[in-house]
């Protein structure tokens, strides 16, 4: 079975973050789907990594996806939240049981403007951690509850990657991966 997951992007995304998830996914043999919120293929990361989309998200809206997962970084997670199509996308997500999940400052500044954080457990960046309400902060790089995945940053973004993967596709291919980790 080949799963799909799509990740959003924008200007000021976490480069780190942004390029560990596709590439982990995409190892995985998990069609990624890259796609711009901007009006734009062509966006620059946080620290200047140019990076061309696969696509545009609002031609992607009625497509179904069995993870959306969102890279971090301040500025990408605002234009990520600013993006009223991109929310309404993960709720849906939510309320079908499908996978989400975010890094880094995305958990505060998308999932939960959203409401998509409502009693769960779940980390961010300890930047941003003070502004959750409603849920469970636990101080772990990369945390589960049921269908939402969320991590703190940079330094958990390969652990959140294979994570992403055992929860999707099992731990043996994750495993087939990097075995070590």
């Amino acid at each position: 079975m080949t799963f799909r997951a799509l990740i959003p992007v924008a200007e000021g995304v976490d480069d780190l973050q942004t390029v560990t998830l596709i590439d982990v996914l995409r190892r995985a043999e998990i069609e990624v789907v890259v796609a711009s919120v901007e009006g734009r293929r062509m966006l620059t990361c946080a620290r200047g990594t140019r990076l061309t989309a696969d696509g545009m998200l609002v031609d992607l809206l009625a497509q179904p996806f069995d993870l959306i997962v969102l890279p971090g970084g301040e500025t990408g997670s605002q234009h990520l939240s600013a993006h009223q199509p991109l929310r309404h996308m993960l709720v849906e997500q939510g309320r079908a049981g499908r996978i989400f999940a975010a890094i880094d400052q995305a958990p505060a500044l998308v999932l939960q403007p959203a409401g998509m954080l409502r009693q769960r457990r779940m980390t961010c960046s300890h930047v941003v951690s003070d502004q959750l309400s409603g849920c469970n902060f636990i101080d772990e790089p990369v945390v589960v509850d049921g269908n939402c995945i969320t991590a703190q940053g940079s330094i958990a973004a390969l652990s959140f990657a294979l994570m992403l993967v055992e929860q999707l596709c099992g731990k043996n291919r994750r495993n087939a991966i990097f075995p070590a980790l």
